[in-house]
This record gives structure tokens, C-alpha cells and sequence, in this order.
């Protein structure tokens, strides 16, 4: 094993992300006894290199965050990669952009995995990701979980309508949380989800769902603290339920959020007025996505109505083969065909995860 070198990372600004870097040595050429080279040889079968890891997260209190950094943990130390975790604490000052990081990672010959969130925006692919050497995004395609919450919405209610249309009006209206503003994440699940939900019902004969509040031409709220928390989704909520009410007919009947974290927040302020307790009649569906383990409990109690599984584990171990590709010296994106690659935009190294399955209340009644 040669000398010692670090998977190193830096933080960037807005997105979840993690890097692991680190840099192969390279041998001297001399002539072997059969004519070649020891740098061919090397070529052939690259030396092992030790690493460590640096794995940074944009917030670790994120209930998703923390269910992902489990995996990493459990995938890096399987792979044998040395590794230490940093929180930034959902702090500005303590991130720096995804450029910036890459400018500084090429100075020191450390290749980058950036993980979970996507590093340009759109119509800016390829700056990044296309412009530096050894860089690499794992990630769950932003748009997925939006087709496949909205399908999972579409129908639910298709099959539940009159269940879930409290003031018999034939309109299901509806609450969105998104998150973050700019997110890709979050603008694309906030797209997909109504729309696709909306395919569904039409396909069905029914309404489209409409937005709860007709001054709000976004259609949405929104985290200013850009965290995606639950808090801020219980805040907005308690408040949507006082000056939206069953008994004036025009009670928010169904609530989409982009994370499992704001759809509990937001069935705690439902809890609060009576709504989607063990012993309440009447439940107002509540939908969002990760899969995080405490959703997927009140999900299986008949609290909360569905949400889109996020594949950590598959996240985790394709960071640790790209890690271990490092460590044994090979491309930083050996190894990867079998995945879902950017082919639109030429990218080999923006690698899709899948998400998981939709786990809906009709699911644990089955």
C-alpha cells in the first residue's frame, strides 16, 4: 500500500452534500524483464491506496439527514473507508459553494462525491459536474418522487373521494409545503405532484384539486428558514386551520408536503383541533416523502396517509463504491454502468438512484 492520502470535502452552499476525496500515486516508469513498463503494469492493476473521508451534511438534524448518514456510515465502514462525519448546522456562514469547493478540491488533487442534492440548477447542467475532473453527484431523481406522490395522491383519492371531500362540494381542496424556494428537489415535487395527482382524477371523472388559498398564486408555502422542518409546517398549518374550517365549509381536505418531516409537523397541528387521532372520525389525508421511520409508523396507525420511499441504502453504497474505487486507485466513476446515468446532458457522472416504494395506509390495510 503506498503513502497515505485523504478523501477530504468542503461544504457548499443551499444543497445537502457530501465529498469524499483522495488521490492515486503514480508509479515511475521503468523497464520490466518482459519490455514493459511499471507504470503499465500500475494501469493494469492500479495500487491500493489508504483514504479517509470527510463526509459533510448540510444539517444533521434533519430527520432524512440523520436516516442517511446512518447508511453512509454503515456502507463506508463495510467498504473499509476511514471516515468522519461534520454537521454545518444549517448555517450559511459555515457552506461555501459547489464551485468554490471543486476549485479548491482540483488545487489539492481531491476528487469530490457530492451526494443527495443537486449541485446546478436547472438549465445550468454541466458546470459543475461538467467542469472539473474527479467529481461525481449521487442522487435520487428529483422529478421521481413527484410523479410517483402525485400517482400515489391521484389514486387515493380517485378511490376515497367523497371520504375525503368533507363539504360534499365535488372540489377537494388542498394545502403544499414545499420546503426550500429554489431546491430542485422541491420545485419539481411541487410540480409533479399536484399534476400527476390531477392526471389521475381526470382519468377517474372527478375535479381537479384546487389550492386552499385563491390569494395564494403560488400555490404553496414555503420553509423561510430553508430547512424543511415540521415546525414550520405546524406553524403554517395550525394557523391554515383557523381561518379555514370544516364548520364554514371550506376545511383544507387533503395536505401534500415534500418531506415526511413537514407532513408530521403539519398532522401535529391536525392532532391539535381534533383531526387524525387514533379516536378521531375524521382524518384528513396527509402525504410526503423520504420514508423516515416515524412516518412510516403513523402511516402503518392510520395517521398519516402515504409517503414515496428515498433508497438510502442504495444512496450509501454507491457512495462507498465510488469511494472504494478511490481507494483502490481506480476512475472515480469505475463500476457505474448498471446505474441510470444524465445521458440528456452527456453526464456520466450524475448518477440516479431509485426511489423506493409509495407505502400508503391502503398498503398496511392490504
Amino acid at each position: 500500500m503506498i503513502a497515505k492520502k485523504w478523501i477530504s470535502a468542503l461544504l457548499t452552499a443551499a444543497v445537502m452534500t457530501a465529498a469524499l476525496a483522495g488521490c492515486g500515486g503514480q508509479a515511475v516508469p521503468e523497464e520490466t524483464a518482459a519490455g514493459q513498463t511499471l507504470a503499465a503494469a500500475a494501469e493494469e492493476k492500479p495500487e491500493p491506496v489508504e483514504v479517509k473521508a470527510g463526509v459533510f451534511y448540510y444539517y444533521g438534524q434533519d430527520a432524512f439527514i440523520s436516516k442517511l448518514q446512518d447508511s453512509v456510515n454503515t456502507a463506508l465502514e463495510e467498504a473499509g473507508i476511514a471516515y468522519e462525519n461534520y454537521d454545518a448546522g444549517n448555517d450559511q456562514e459555515t457552506q461555501i459553494s459547489s464551485s468554490r469547493v471543486c476549485d479548491l478540491a482540483a488545487q489539492a488533487e481531491i476528487p469530490v462525491i457530492f451526494f443527495n442534492r443537486a449541485v446546478e440548477s436547472g438549465g445550468g447542467e454541466g458546470v459543475v459536474l461538467g467542469g472539473y475532473e474527479n467529481v461525481a453527484l449521487v442522487i435520487s431523481d428529483p422529478a421521481e418522487a413527484g410523479h410517483l406522490q402525485g400517482q400515489m395522491i391521484g389514486r387515493y383519492v380517485a378511490d376515497h373521494y367523497d371520504e375525503v371531500d368533507l363539504n360534499d362540494d365535488d372540489v377537494i381542496t388542498y394545502a403544499m409545503f414545499k420546503g426550500e424556494a429554489e431546491n430542485q428537489d422541491a420545485v419539481l415535487r411541487t410540480a409533479s405532484a399536484v399534476e400527476d395527482a390531477n392526471q389521475v382524477l381526470a382519468e377517474e371523472e372527478r375535479q381537479e384539486l384546487v389550492y386552499f388559498d385563491p390569494d395564494n398564486s403560488d400555490r404553496y408555502q414555503l420553509d423561510l428558514n430553508g430547512t424543511w422542518s415540521a415546525k414550520a409546517a405546524e406553524e403554517y398549518m395550525r394557523t391554515n386551520l383557523q381561518l379555514y374550517t370544516e364548520a364554514d365549509g371550506n376545511m383544507i381536505e387533503l395536505i401534500i408536503c415534500n418531506n415526511d418531516d413537514m407532513a408530521e409537523g403539519c398532522i401535529r397541528a391536525l392532532q391539535e383541533q381534533g383531526y387524525n387521532t387514533a379516536d378521531s372520525q375524521v382524518r384528513i389525508p396527509v402525504f410526503g416523502v423520504d420514508g423516515i421511520d416515524s412516518s412510516l409508523a403513523l402511516i402503518g396507525d392510520g395517521l398519516m396517509t402515504g409517503t414515496v420511499k428515498q433508497d438510502t441504502g442504495a444512496i450509501a453504497a454507491c457512495i462507498a463504491l465510488l469511494a472504494g474505487n478511490v481507494h483502490n486507485g481506480l476512475e472515480l466513476t469505475a463500476g457505474t454502468e448498471s446505474y441510470k446515468k444524465d445521458t440528456e446532458h452527456g453526464l456520466d457522472n450524475l448518477i440516479y438512484i431509485p426511489y423506493g416504494d409509495t407505502v400508503t395506509v391502503q398498503d398496511e390495510e392490504e
